[in-house]
Protein backbone atom coordinates (compact mmCIF):
# COMPACT_ATOMS: atom_id res chain seq x y z
CA UNK A 1 0.00 0.00 0.00
CA UNK A 2 1.60 3.53 -0.85
CA UNK A 3 1.99 5.93 2.21
CA UNK A 4 -0.83 8.31 2.93
CA UNK A 5 -3.27 6.11 0.79
CA UNK A 6 -6.41 5.46 3.14
CA UNK A 7 -7.45 1.70 2.63
CA UNK A 8 -10.89 1.96 1.59
CA UNK A 9 -13.11 -0.65 2.41
CA UNK A 10 -16.24 -2.25 -0.06
CA UNK A 11 -19.24 -0.89 -0.15
CA UNK A 12 -22.54 -2.73 0.76
CA UNK A 13 -25.68 -2.03 -1.35
CA UNK A 14 -28.90 -2.88 -0.75
CA UNK A 15 -29.85 -4.09 -4.05
CA UNK A 16 -27.66 -5.74 -6.52
CA UNK A 17 -26.11 -2.88 -8.78
CA UNK A 18 -24.44 -3.12 -12.76
CA UNK A 19 -20.78 -3.06 -13.20
CA UNK A 20 -18.96 0.19 -14.01
CA UNK A 21 -16.95 -0.68 -17.05
CA UNK A 22 -14.10 1.58 -16.03
CA UNK A 23 -10.74 1.04 -15.57
CA UNK A 24 -9.55 1.45 -12.57
CA UNK A 25 -6.48 2.20 -10.73
CA UNK A 26 -4.44 0.85 -7.47
CA UNK A 27 -3.37 2.54 -4.90
CA UNK A 28 0.40 2.80 -6.43
CA UNK A 29 -0.56 4.00 -9.27
CA UNK A 30 -2.13 7.47 -8.00
CA UNK A 31 1.08 8.99 -6.27
CA UNK A 32 1.15 12.31 -7.77
CA UNK A 33 -1.67 12.73 -9.43
CA UNK A 34 -5.38 14.55 -8.76
CA UNK A 35 -6.77 11.58 -7.09
CA UNK A 36 -4.60 11.59 -3.93
CA UNK A 37 -6.69 14.61 -3.32
CA UNK A 38 -10.42 13.42 -3.89
CA UNK A 39 -11.82 11.92 -0.94
CA UNK A 40 -15.12 9.44 -2.36
CA UNK A 41 -16.05 8.53 0.78
CA UNK A 42 -17.14 12.19 1.75
CA UNK A 43 -19.27 11.92 -1.03
CA UNK A 44 -21.26 9.21 -0.52
CA UNK A 45 -21.77 9.93 3.38
CA UNK A 46 -23.37 13.29 1.70
CA UNK A 47 -25.64 12.02 -0.44
CA UNK A 48 -28.88 9.70 -0.22
CA UNK A 49 -27.87 6.57 -2.67
CA UNK A 50 -31.20 4.91 -2.01
CA UNK A 51 -32.93 6.53 -4.59
CA UNK A 52 -29.75 5.95 -6.99
CA UNK A 53 -30.05 2.24 -6.31
CA UNK A 54 -33.87 1.65 -7.57
CA UNK A 55 -33.32 3.68 -10.40
CA UNK A 56 -29.88 1.90 -11.71
CA UNK A 57 -30.45 -2.33 -10.16
CA UNK A 58 -30.47 -4.67 -12.01
CA UNK A 59 -33.75 -6.34 -13.15
CA UNK A 60 -32.15 -9.35 -12.06
CA UNK A 61 -32.30 -9.44 -7.83
CA UNK A 62 -32.54 -12.09 -5.09
CA UNK A 63 -34.02 -11.73 -2.14
CA UNK A 64 -33.95 -8.05 -0.11
CA UNK A 65 -30.75 -8.36 2.03
CA UNK A 66 -30.86 -7.25 5.97
CA UNK A 67 -28.03 -4.76 6.22
CA UNK A 68 -27.89 -4.98 9.36
CA UNK A 69 -27.39 -9.03 9.11
CA UNK A 70 -24.78 -7.98 6.35
CA UNK A 71 -22.67 -5.68 8.93
CA UNK A 72 -22.61 -8.50 11.34
CA UNK A 73 -21.62 -11.54 9.11
CA UNK A 74 -19.19 -8.79 6.89
CA UNK A 75 -15.88 -10.72 8.08
CA UNK A 76 -17.93 -14.24 7.14
CA UNK A 77 -17.14 -15.66 3.26
CA UNK A 78 -20.82 -15.59 1.61
CA UNK A 79 -21.58 -19.24 0.71
CA UNK A 80 -20.89 -19.97 -3.30
CA UNK A 81 -23.62 -21.59 -5.12
CA UNK A 82 -22.05 -25.05 -6.08
CA UNK A 83 -21.06 -25.97 -9.58
CA UNK A 84 -20.81 -29.91 -10.46
CA UNK A 85 -19.97 -29.43 -14.22
CA UNK A 86 -17.88 -27.10 -16.57
CA UNK A 87 -20.09 -23.60 -17.37
CA UNK A 88 -19.83 -24.67 -21.18
CA UNK A 89 -20.14 -28.60 -20.34
CA UNK A 90 -23.47 -27.82 -18.69
CA UNK A 91 -24.92 -24.93 -21.46
CA UNK A 92 -24.01 -28.26 -23.94
CA UNK A 93 -26.41 -30.70 -21.61
CA UNK A 94 -29.15 -28.33 -21.26
CA UNK A 95 -29.17 -27.85 -25.11
CA UNK A 96 -28.90 -31.91 -25.46
CA UNK A 97 -32.04 -31.85 -22.76
CA UNK A 98 -34.20 -29.70 -24.36
CA UNK A 99 -33.62 -31.88 -27.33
CA UNK A 100 -34.89 -35.34 -25.57
CA UNK A 101 -37.67 -33.45 -23.97
CA UNK A 102 -37.90 -35.31 -21.41
CA UNK A 103 -37.56 -34.90 -17.51
CA UNK A 104 -34.46 -36.28 -15.63
CA UNK A 105 -36.42 -38.46 -13.74
CA UNK A 106 -38.07 -40.46 -17.16
CA UNK A 107 -34.42 -39.93 -18.77
CA UNK A 108 -32.57 -41.97 -15.84
CA UNK A 109 -35.48 -44.21 -15.44
CA UNK A 110 -35.55 -45.33 -19.23
CA UNK A 111 -31.80 -45.98 -19.11
CA UNK A 112 -32.49 -48.38 -15.99
CA UNK A 113 -35.16 -49.88 -17.65
CA UNK A 114 -33.50 -50.30 -21.67
CA UNK A 115 -36.34 -48.47 -22.68
CA UNK A 116 -34.92 -47.71 -25.76
CA UNK A 117 -38.36 -46.96 -27.25
CA UNK A 118 -38.49 -43.84 -25.18
CA UNK A 119 -35.06 -42.28 -25.09
CA UNK A 120 -34.54 -42.79 -28.90
CA UNK A 121 -31.28 -43.32 -30.19
CA UNK A 122 -29.98 -39.98 -31.57
CA UNK A 123 -30.52 -38.37 -28.14
CA UNK A 124 -28.70 -41.98 -26.26
CA UNK A 125 -25.76 -41.16 -28.81
CA UNK A 126 -26.00 -37.20 -27.54
CA UNK A 127 -26.26 -38.16 -23.64
CA UNK A 128 -23.36 -40.87 -23.96
CA UNK A 129 -21.01 -37.50 -24.53
CA UNK A 130 -21.90 -36.14 -20.82
CA UNK A 131 -20.83 -39.44 -18.93
CA UNK A 132 -19.75 -38.09 -14.96
CA UNK A 133 -16.01 -37.55 -15.61
CA UNK A 134 -13.86 -38.78 -12.45
CA UNK A 135 -13.50 -35.03 -11.65
CA UNK A 136 -17.48 -34.65 -11.86
CA UNK A 137 -17.73 -37.64 -9.76
CA UNK A 138 -15.68 -36.28 -6.98
CA UNK A 139 -17.26 -33.49 -6.85
CA UNK A 140 -21.02 -34.78 -6.65
CA UNK A 141 -19.14 -37.03 -4.12
CA UNK A 142 -18.15 -33.84 -1.84
CA UNK A 143 -21.77 -32.20 -2.34
CA UNK A 144 -23.41 -35.19 -0.89
CA UNK A 145 -20.94 -35.51 2.26
CA UNK A 146 -21.58 -32.10 2.67
CA UNK A 147 -25.53 -32.45 2.60
CA UNK A 148 -25.91 -29.38 1.10
CA UNK A 149 -29.57 -28.48 -0.19
CA UNK A 150 -30.47 -29.24 -4.08
CA UNK A 151 -31.60 -25.22 -4.28
CA UNK A 152 -28.01 -24.85 -4.87
CA UNK A 153 -27.83 -26.92 -8.01
CA UNK A 154 -28.86 -25.75 -11.65
CA UNK A 155 -31.14 -27.59 -13.43
CA UNK A 156 -28.54 -29.45 -15.16
CA UNK A 157 -26.30 -30.08 -12.16
CA UNK A 158 -29.63 -31.65 -10.51
CA UNK A 159 -29.40 -33.74 -13.88
CA UNK A 160 -25.64 -34.76 -13.78
CA UNK A 161 -26.34 -35.66 -9.75
CA UNK A 162 -29.59 -37.77 -10.93
CA UNK A 163 -27.33 -39.55 -14.00
CA UNK A 164 -24.31 -40.35 -11.87
CA UNK A 165 -26.31 -42.30 -9.51
CA UNK A 166 -27.07 -44.82 -11.90
CA UNK A 167 -25.79 -48.53 -11.17
CA UNK A 168 -23.05 -49.50 -13.99
CA UNK A 169 -23.88 -46.41 -15.89
CA UNK A 170 -21.75 -46.94 -18.43
CA UNK A 171 -21.94 -50.32 -19.71
CA UNK A 172 -25.77 -49.77 -19.19
CA UNK A 173 -25.34 -46.56 -21.96
CA UNK A 174 -23.50 -49.07 -24.14
CA UNK A 175 -25.72 -51.98 -24.09
CA UNK A 176 -28.66 -49.39 -24.95
CA UNK A 177 -26.37 -48.23 -27.79
CA UNK A 178 -25.40 -51.25 -29.01
CA UNK A 179 -29.07 -52.47 -28.87
CA UNK A 180 -30.32 -49.61 -31.12
CA UNK A 181 -27.43 -50.03 -33.35
CA UNK A 182 -27.41 -53.37 -34.23
CA UNK A 183 -30.07 -54.01 -36.66
CA UNK A 184 -29.00 -51.72 -39.37
CA UNK A 185 -25.20 -52.48 -38.79
CA UNK A 186 -26.27 -55.97 -39.26
CA UNK A 187 -28.06 -54.81 -42.60
CA UNK A 188 -24.60 -52.67 -43.92
CA UNK A 189 -22.33 -55.53 -43.11
CA UNK A 190 -23.99 -58.57 -44.23
CA UNK A 191 -24.16 -57.79 -48.38
CA UNK A 192 -20.61 -56.83 -47.92
CA UNK A 193 -19.04 -60.20 -47.15
CA UNK A 194 -21.69 -61.66 -49.48
CA UNK A 195 -19.70 -60.00 -52.26
CA UNK A 196 -16.65 -60.72 -50.94
CA UNK A 197 -17.49 -64.31 -50.76
CA UNK A 198 -19.04 -64.23 -54.08
CA UNK A 199 -16.48 -62.32 -55.79
CA UNK A 200 -13.63 -64.77 -54.99
CA UNK A 201 -15.04 -67.82 -55.12
CA UNK A 202 -16.47 -66.80 -59.28
CA UNK A 203 -12.82 -66.43 -59.86
CA UNK A 204 -11.17 -69.23 -58.32
CA UNK A 205 -13.65 -71.48 -59.90
CA UNK A 206 -13.67 -69.69 -63.52
CA UNK A 207 -12.27 -72.19 -66.14
CA UNK A 208 -12.67 -69.45 -68.82
CA UNK A 209 -10.98 -67.24 -66.93
CA UNK A 210 -7.66 -69.52 -66.48
CA UNK A 211 -7.37 -70.22 -69.69
CA UNK A 212 -7.55 -66.35 -70.81
CA UNK A 213 -4.00 -66.57 -68.48
CA UNK A 214 -2.73 -68.97 -70.43
CA UNK A 215 -3.12 -67.71 -73.56
CA UNK A 216 -1.54 -64.30 -72.30
CA UNK A 217 0.98 -66.18 -70.42
CA UNK A 218 1.67 -68.26 -74.04
CA UNK A 219 1.98 -64.88 -75.98
CA UNK A 220 4.23 -63.11 -73.08
CA UNK A 221 6.47 -65.67 -73.60
CA UNK A 222 6.70 -65.96 -77.14
CA UNK A 223 7.80 -62.16 -77.00
CA UNK A 224 10.06 -62.20 -74.05
CA UNK A 225 11.32 -65.95 -73.88
CA UNK A 226 14.79 -65.46 -76.14
CA UNK A 227 16.10 -62.35 -74.50
CA UNK A 228 14.80 -63.00 -70.79
CA UNK A 229 14.15 -66.65 -70.50
CA UNK A 230 10.72 -68.12 -69.98
CA UNK A 231 7.99 -67.19 -67.29
CA UNK A 232 5.97 -69.75 -65.20
CA UNK A 233 3.16 -66.94 -64.52
CA UNK A 234 2.95 -63.14 -64.15
CA UNK A 235 1.61 -60.83 -61.42
CA UNK A 236 -2.24 -59.81 -62.32
CA UNK A 237 -1.25 -56.14 -62.95
CA UNK A 238 0.50 -57.23 -66.08
CA UNK A 239 -2.83 -57.30 -67.48
CA UNK A 240 -3.08 -53.67 -67.61
CA UNK A 241 0.14 -53.63 -69.95
CA UNK A 242 -1.72 -55.32 -72.70
CA UNK A 243 -2.96 -52.20 -73.42
CA UNK A 244 0.17 -50.32 -74.03
CA UNK A 245 1.60 -52.67 -76.01
CA UNK A 246 0.84 -51.70 -79.75
CA UNK A 247 1.26 -53.50 -83.40
CA UNK A 248 3.96 -52.34 -85.67
CA UNK A 249 1.75 -49.96 -87.54
CA UNK A 250 0.55 -47.97 -83.91
CA UNK A 251 -3.23 -49.06 -84.91
CA UNK A 252 -3.87 -51.71 -82.75
CA UNK A 253 -2.69 -52.76 -79.30
CA UNK A 254 -1.81 -56.36 -78.05
CA UNK A 255 -4.81 -56.90 -76.42
CA UNK A 256 -7.25 -56.37 -79.58
CA UNK A 257 -5.00 -58.82 -81.15
CA UNK A 258 -5.92 -61.19 -78.61
CA UNK A 259 -9.24 -60.59 -78.84
CA UNK A 260 -9.39 -61.85 -82.36
CA UNK A 261 -7.74 -65.23 -81.43
CA UNK A 262 -9.68 -65.93 -78.91
CA UNK A 263 -12.78 -65.00 -80.89
CA UNK A 264 -11.01 -67.48 -83.88
CA UNK A 265 -9.77 -70.18 -82.19
CA UNK A 266 -11.43 -70.03 -78.86
CA UNK A 267 -14.99 -68.71 -79.46
CA UNK A 268 -16.14 -70.68 -76.21
CA UNK A 269 -13.83 -68.26 -74.02
CA UNK A 270 -15.74 -65.12 -74.97
CA UNK A 271 -17.50 -65.01 -72.66
CA UNK A 272 -15.37 -65.47 -69.72
CA UNK A 273 -16.52 -62.81 -67.89
CA UNK A 274 -20.07 -63.47 -67.01
CA UNK A 275 -18.53 -66.44 -65.18
CA UNK A 276 -17.35 -63.51 -62.43
CA UNK A 277 -19.80 -62.20 -60.18
CA UNK A 278 -19.90 -58.54 -57.91
CA UNK A 279 -16.15 -57.73 -59.01
CA UNK A 280 -17.08 -53.99 -58.48
CA UNK A 281 -18.79 -54.52 -55.05
CA UNK A 282 -16.32 -56.50 -53.54
CA UNK A 283 -13.84 -54.03 -54.74
CA UNK A 284 -15.41 -51.03 -53.00
CA UNK A 285 -15.02 -53.81 -49.55
CA UNK A 286 -12.82 -52.71 -47.16
CA UNK A 287 -12.43 -55.95 -45.88
CA UNK A 288 -10.39 -55.02 -42.39
CA UNK A 289 -12.85 -52.72 -41.47
CA UNK A 290 -15.75 -54.99 -41.96
CA UNK A 291 -13.92 -57.72 -40.28
CA UNK A 292 -13.26 -55.21 -37.10
CA UNK A 293 -16.76 -54.16 -37.51
CA UNK A 294 -18.07 -57.72 -36.71
CA UNK A 295 -16.45 -57.90 -33.60
CA UNK A 296 -17.04 -55.07 -32.14
CA UNK A 297 -20.62 -56.26 -32.29
CA UNK A 298 -19.51 -59.36 -31.23
CA UNK A 299 -18.11 -57.66 -27.65
CA UNK A 300 -21.56 -55.46 -27.42
CA UNK A 301 -23.78 -59.26 -27.41
CA UNK A 302 -20.97 -60.24 -25.45
CA UNK A 303 -21.84 -57.53 -22.78
CA UNK A 304 -25.33 -57.31 -23.37
CA UNK A 305 -25.48 -60.84 -22.06
CA UNK A 306 -23.37 -59.81 -18.98
CA UNK A 307 -25.86 -57.20 -18.10
CA UNK A 308 -28.52 -60.18 -18.50
CA UNK A 309 -26.86 -62.10 -16.46
CA UNK A 310 -26.90 -59.06 -13.74
CA UNK A 311 -30.89 -58.67 -14.23
CA UNK A 312 -32.34 -61.78 -15.89
CA UNK A 313 -35.70 -60.43 -14.64
CA UNK A 314 -34.85 -57.58 -17.31
CA UNK A 315 -37.61 -58.60 -20.62
CA UNK A 316 -35.93 -56.42 -23.34
CA UNK A 317 -32.05 -58.02 -22.90
CA UNK A 318 -34.42 -61.69 -22.52
CA UNK A 319 -35.76 -60.56 -25.40
CA UNK A 320 -32.87 -59.03 -27.50
CA UNK A 321 -30.70 -62.20 -26.71
CA UNK A 322 -33.64 -64.63 -28.13
CA UNK A 323 -34.28 -63.24 -31.73
CA UNK A 324 -30.45 -62.05 -32.60
CA UNK A 325 -27.98 -64.60 -30.65
CA UNK A 326 -28.53 -66.39 -34.46
CA UNK A 327 -28.01 -63.72 -36.77
CA UNK A 328 -24.49 -62.63 -34.79
CA UNK A 329 -23.55 -66.19 -35.03
CA UNK A 330 -24.34 -66.54 -38.91
CA UNK A 331 -22.62 -62.91 -38.80
CA UNK A 332 -19.12 -64.41 -37.60
CA UNK A 333 -19.64 -67.48 -39.68
CA UNK A 334 -19.81 -65.50 -43.08
CA UNK A 335 -17.36 -63.07 -41.77
CA UNK A 336 -14.93 -66.67 -41.05
CA UNK A 337 -15.78 -67.86 -44.66
CA UNK A 338 -15.39 -64.21 -46.47
CA UNK A 339 -11.54 -63.88 -45.01
CA UNK A 340 -10.79 -67.40 -45.57
CA UNK A 341 -12.16 -67.41 -49.16
CA UNK A 342 -10.78 -63.96 -50.05
CA UNK A 343 -7.00 -64.85 -48.59
CA UNK A 344 -7.44 -68.24 -50.77
CA UNK A 345 -8.24 -66.48 -54.14
CA UNK A 346 -5.62 -63.90 -53.51
CA UNK A 347 -3.12 -66.57 -53.00
CA UNK A 348 -4.04 -68.95 -56.00
CA UNK A 349 -3.42 -66.22 -58.16
CA UNK A 350 0.70 -65.52 -56.59
CA UNK A 351 -0.86 -62.41 -54.62
CA UNK A 352 0.12 -61.32 -51.38
CA UNK A 353 -3.39 -61.34 -49.08
CA UNK A 354 -1.55 -59.40 -45.97
CA UNK A 355 -0.42 -56.58 -48.79
CA UNK A 356 -3.37 -56.92 -51.39
CA UNK A 357 -6.60 -54.95 -49.88
CA UNK A 358 -10.04 -56.33 -51.68
CA UNK A 359 -9.90 -53.34 -53.44
CA UNK A 360 -6.43 -53.39 -55.27
CA UNK A 361 -7.17 -57.00 -56.30
CA UNK A 362 -10.66 -57.47 -57.83
CA UNK A 363 -10.33 -53.92 -59.45
CA UNK A 364 -7.33 -55.48 -61.24
CA UNK A 365 -10.14 -57.77 -62.66
CA UNK A 366 -13.01 -54.90 -63.28
CA UNK A 367 -10.20 -53.39 -65.55
CA UNK A 368 -9.42 -56.06 -67.35
CA UNK A 369 -13.04 -56.67 -67.93
CA UNK A 370 -14.01 -53.58 -69.09
CA UNK A 371 -10.38 -53.30 -71.46
CA UNK A 372 -11.49 -56.61 -72.74
CA UNK A 373 -15.09 -55.71 -73.83
CA UNK A 374 -14.08 -52.08 -75.10
CA UNK A 375 -11.67 -54.30 -77.58
CA UNK A 376 -14.19 -56.50 -78.49
CA UNK A 377 -16.51 -53.75 -79.84
CA UNK A 378 -13.53 -51.99 -81.36
CA UNK A 379 -12.68 -54.94 -83.34
CA UNK A 380 -16.32 -55.42 -84.46
CA UNK A 381 -16.08 -52.13 -86.05
CA UNK A 382 -12.89 -52.52 -87.50
CA UNK A 383 -14.59 -55.46 -89.61
CA UNK A 384 -17.96 -53.46 -90.33
CA UNK A 385 -15.83 -50.57 -91.44
CA UNK A 386 -13.75 -53.07 -93.68
CA UNK A 387 -16.74 -54.74 -94.99
CA UNK A 388 -18.65 -51.14 -96.01
CA UNK A 389 -15.02 -50.05 -97.56
CA UNK A 390 -15.11 -53.12 -99.59
CA UNK A 391 -18.25 -52.47 -101.05
CA UNK A 392 -17.95 -48.73 -101.58
CA UNK A 393 -15.25 -49.06 -103.87
CA UNK A 394 -17.21 -51.50 -106.20
CA UNK A 395 -20.39 -49.29 -106.66
CA UNK A 396 -20.22 -46.71 -108.31
CA UNK A 397 -20.69 -42.83 -106.39
CA UNK A 398 -24.21 -41.88 -105.60
CA UNK A 399 -22.67 -38.06 -105.67
CA UNK A 400 -21.01 -37.71 -108.74
CA UNK A 401 -23.94 -39.69 -111.21
CA UNK A 402 -26.07 -35.96 -110.83
CA UNK A 403 -23.35 -33.67 -112.35
CA UNK A 404 -23.53 -34.33 -115.81
CA UNK A 405 -27.53 -33.70 -116.51
CA UNK A 406 -26.99 -30.36 -113.66
CA UNK A 407 -24.36 -29.21 -115.81
CA UNK A 408 -26.43 -30.04 -119.47
CA UNK A 409 -29.90 -28.00 -117.80
CA UNK A 410 -26.64 -25.04 -116.99
CA UNK A 411 -25.66 -24.99 -120.36
CA UNK A 412 -29.78 -25.24 -121.90
CA UNK A 413 -30.55 -22.32 -119.81
CA UNK A 414 -27.37 -20.29 -121.60
CA UNK A 415 -28.09 -20.93 -125.34
CA UNK A 416 -31.69 -20.21 -124.71
CA UNK A 417 -30.73 -16.84 -122.80
CA UNK A 418 -28.65 -15.18 -125.97
CA UNK A 419 -31.26 -16.98 -128.63
CA UNK A 420 -33.99 -14.31 -126.64
CA UNK A 421 -31.52 -11.92 -126.62
CA UNK A 422 -30.26 -12.00 -130.82
CA UNK A 423 -34.55 -11.91 -131.14
CA UNK A 424 -34.99 -8.57 -128.78
CA UNK A 425 -32.97 -5.26 -130.43
CA UNK A 426 -31.35 -2.82 -127.53
CA UNK A 427 -33.09 0.02 -129.47
CA UNK A 428 -36.04 0.26 -131.18
CA UNK A 429 -35.96 0.90 -135.10
CA UNK A 430 -38.11 4.17 -134.73
CA UNK A 431 -35.58 5.82 -132.52
CA UNK A 432 -31.93 4.63 -134.53
CA UNK A 433 -31.15 7.70 -135.73
CA UNK A 434 -30.25 10.17 -132.48
CA UNK A 435 -30.98 7.67 -129.61
CA UNK A 436 -27.48 6.25 -129.32
CA UNK A 437 -25.48 9.92 -129.71
CA UNK A 438 -27.70 11.35 -127.08
CA UNK A 439 -26.93 8.92 -124.92
CA UNK A 440 -23.34 9.23 -125.18
CA UNK A 441 -23.40 12.73 -124.73
CA UNK A 442 -25.00 12.42 -121.46
CA UNK A 443 -22.93 10.09 -119.75
CA UNK A 444 -19.95 12.11 -120.84
CA UNK A 445 -21.49 15.39 -119.27
CA UNK A 446 -22.15 12.57 -115.97
CA UNK A 447 -20.08 9.78 -116.15
CA UNK A 448 -20.73 8.68 -112.90
CA UNK A 449 -25.15 8.84 -111.51
CA UNK A 450 -25.77 7.18 -107.47
CA UNK A 451 -28.96 5.20 -107.59
CA UNK A 452 -30.85 8.07 -105.54
CA UNK A 453 -30.46 10.19 -108.50
CA UNK A 454 -31.32 8.70 -111.09
CA UNK A 455 -35.39 10.22 -110.91
CA UNK A 456 -33.90 13.47 -111.61
CA UNK A 457 -31.23 12.47 -114.46
CA UNK A 458 -34.55 10.75 -116.06
CA UNK A 459 -36.11 13.66 -116.29
CA UNK A 460 -33.65 15.69 -118.22
CA UNK A 461 -33.46 12.76 -120.85
CA UNK A 462 -35.51 13.28 -124.25
CA UNK A 463 -38.81 11.57 -124.58
CA UNK A 464 -39.12 8.15 -126.08
CA UNK A 465 -39.93 4.45 -125.77
CA UNK A 466 -37.47 2.98 -122.33
CA UNK A 467 -34.17 1.41 -122.80
CA UNK A 468 -33.44 -2.30 -122.70
CA UNK A 469 -29.88 -2.86 -121.17
CA UNK A 470 -28.30 -6.32 -121.57
CA UNK A 471 -24.54 -7.45 -120.94
CA UNK A 472 -23.59 -7.34 -124.09
CA UNK A 473 -23.51 -3.39 -124.63
CA UNK A 474 -20.43 -1.69 -124.02
CA UNK A 475 -19.42 1.79 -124.53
Amino acid sequence: MASGVKTKKPIQTKFRMPLLNWVALKPSQITGTVFTELNDEKVLQELDMSDFEEQFKTKSQGPSLDLSALKGKAAQKAPSKATLIEANRAKNLAITLRKGNLGADRICQAIETYDLQALGLDFLELLTRFLPTEYERSLITRFEQEQRPMEELSEEDRFMLRFSRIPRLPERMATLTFLGNFPDTVQLLMPQLNAIIAASMSIKSSDKLRQILEIVLAFGNYMNSSKRGAAYGFRLQSLDVLLEMKSTDRKQTLLHYLVKVIAEKYPQLMGFHSDLHFLDKAGSVSLDSVLGDVRSLQRGLELTQREFVRQDDCTVLKEFLRANSPTMDKLLADSKTAQEAYESVVEYFGENPKTTSPSMFFSLFSRFIKAYKKAEQEVEQWKKEAVAQEAGADAPSKEEAPAPKARRQQMDLISELKRKQQKEPLIYESDRDGAIEDIITDLRNQPYIRSDTGRRSARRRPPGPPLQVTSDLSL
